[in-house]
């Protein structure tokens, strides 16, 4: 039997693929409500945590943060049976999930992070993501059942803390991602070009290729044999920020990166290849 903490929207789905699949799931969820909703499917719902996770043997999370992790496990541990093993989906800090993991297995219990590249549509599928992370043997004995809650599972090894620290990255990624789109629109918008037409040009740049090629550039620290010399990246930032401006419209992710070309430009770096503005203040390349 298994416990989910946590309904929202992923919890929740999640909660329903498992019961689709003929799981007992029991529930809880800090708003009542949302926990008893999922009774309609098949769930059975707790107002006490505790009460939640009795003679489950499998205690899975999809809360908010470190806090809310460590607080409901904290009400939830009077419940837990010995062979239960948790499993935390939430996203959370790499300190807070080796912490967690060390804390649990000195109190006789297992805690593995596993966090998700997964809305809440793919919950429901069994697509998208999940990592995963700590003792192998553990990993072995969860990898079945945690494939059939997604498309893919990744193994990142021994460290706990490893797959929160991969999941922070990528949701970095995301986030830059849209800051750097969400500029496109914008200063498409200011050119009168249409949105339509981006779509085409993302297909040409091939942004998955291009970011390869920045990271190879990057790590292998050859910024004096530039492919575009930052005075020249430079520019182009300028009149994207000038032709924004001209139309009243503000960019987000280009001027702070203006900002860091002008530090590099000022330290005499204007002729190296723009990526040099990777390296931090003191001149050291980030990996």
């Amino acid at each position: 039997m298994k416990a989910f903490l946590g309904t929202g929207l992923l919890g929740a789905n999640f909660t329903r693929a498992l019961l689709k699949k003929g799981e007992q799931v029991q529930v809880w969820n800090r708003t009542p409500e949302k926990a008893k909703a999922l009774e309609a499917y098949g769930a059975k719902a707790f107002d006490r945590v505790a009460d939640a996770v009795k003679g489950a043997d499998r205690i899975h999370l999809t809360l908010s943060d470190d806090q809310a992790v460590d607080e409901v496990l904290e009400q939830a541990a009077p419940g837990f049976d010995r062979r239960a093993i948790i499993v935390d989906h939430t996203t959370t800090s790499a300190p807070g999930a080796a912490k967690r993991s060390a804390y649990w297995k000195q109190k006789g219990y297992t805690y593995m992070h596993a966090p998700v590249f997964m809305g809440p549509p793919n919950a429901l599928e069994g697509t998208g993501i999940m990592l995963i992370s700590g003792d192998q043997e553990i990993v072995k004995k969860l990898e079945p059942e945690l494939s059939g809650m997604t498309g893919k599972l990744w193994n990142l090894g021994e460290q706990p803390e490893k797959a929160a620290a991969i999941k922070l990255l990528g949701n970095l990624f995301h986030i830059g991602l849209t800051g750097s789109i969400s500029d496109l629109l914008t200063l498409a918008g200011s050119l009168q070009v249409p949105a339509s037409e981006l779509s085409t040009l993302l297909e040409l740049l091939n942004p998955a290729v291009v970011a390869q090629g920045r990271l190879r550039k990057i790590t292998s620290n050859t910024f004096d044999q530039p492919s575009w010399e930052l005075s020249m990246a430079r520019k182009d930032a300028r009149l994207m920020i000038e032709q924004a401006t001209s139309t009243n419209k503000s960019l987000t992710v280009i001027p702070a990166i203006a900002k860091k070309m002008d530090l590099w430009i000022e330290k005499g770096h204007g002729k190296d290849d723009w990526t040099i503005i990777s390296k931090d203040p003191a001149g050291k390349p980030v990996l």
